[in-house]
């Protein structure tokens, strides 16, 4: 039995503490695979594709800690609000879901039981060492170089409401624009669509960005890892 959330690094020093929600494509064999096969489970509705590898490289070179999610955000997503349509989607992208239709009320709560809650209990947990000292919260995850059809260009995005002065300062370390770096791409964040920025950092008065790597670029454990070495050379003053 895999564990629900596996944290790396508790005790680290860094002011960062990185989340990463979508770092598995794990599915209990009791779900089935959610009725899709294997090859659905390996693409980018099921997990954010490198994000794990980059995330752990950073929280080496950082000293900082991080959260790591034990399954795939198709059984529960722990970046969703409870309730929202994407917290357990019934279709990703063009792709239907068939084993997250008509789930009954206990299902719900069984899979915000057994991942969800584990989840957050961690992040709050490691937030709550720090409390009184510096602290910025990054959600590591990657995006898909095409989208419904539509390319996204951006190497990378830096995802930020509140904490305006952080993520511009933190894309314009990456280089800027005219290195492929973005703001606020390849989405927004919302109250509806998003949890760790608004009620992990937002809600704590920290700084919170979410930080969007492209999947073509850290498709390997090399590459991955050499982002997550970029990414460490950006943050570190």
């Amino acid at each position: 039995m895999r564990l629900p959330v596996e944290v790396l690094n508790a005790d680290g020093t860094s002011p960062y503490v990185l989340v990463c929600e979508h770092a598995s494509n794990w599915i209990p064999a009791e779900y089935e695979g959610l009725g899709l096969p294997k090859a659905e489970l390996s693409r980018h509705i099921a997990w954010d594709i490198g994000a794990a590898v980059m995330a752990q490289r950073l929280s080496e070179r950082l000293d900082a800690p991080l959260v790591l999610a034990g399954a795939s955000r198709l059984l529960i997503d722990l970046n969703r609000p409870l309730g929202s349509p994407g917290s357990i989607p019934v279709r990703s992208e063009a792709t239907d879901i068939p084993g997250n239709l008509d789930l009954d009320p206990a299902e719900r709560a069984r899979r915000e039981d057994r991942w969800f809650h584990p989840f957050q209990t961690a992040v709050t947990g490691l937030l709550d060492q720090r409390a009184g000292h510096k602290t910025v919260v990054l959600g590591i995850h990657s995006f898909t170089p095409v989208y419904l059809g539509q390319t996204r260009p951006w190497q990378a995005g830096v995802l930020y409401r509140r904490s305006e002065a952080f993520g511009a300062w933190l894309v314009d370390r990456l280089g800027g624009e005219a290195a492929g770096m973005a703001h606020n791409q390849p989405y927004q964040i919302e109250e509806d669509s998003d949890y760790t920025v608004p009620v992990h950092g937002e809600a704590r008065g920290l700084d919170a960005v979410l930080i969007e790597v492209r999947q073509d670029l850290i498709g390997t454990e090399a590459t991955a890892r050499n982002w997550g070495d970029r990414l460490a050379a950006a943050l570190l003053d």
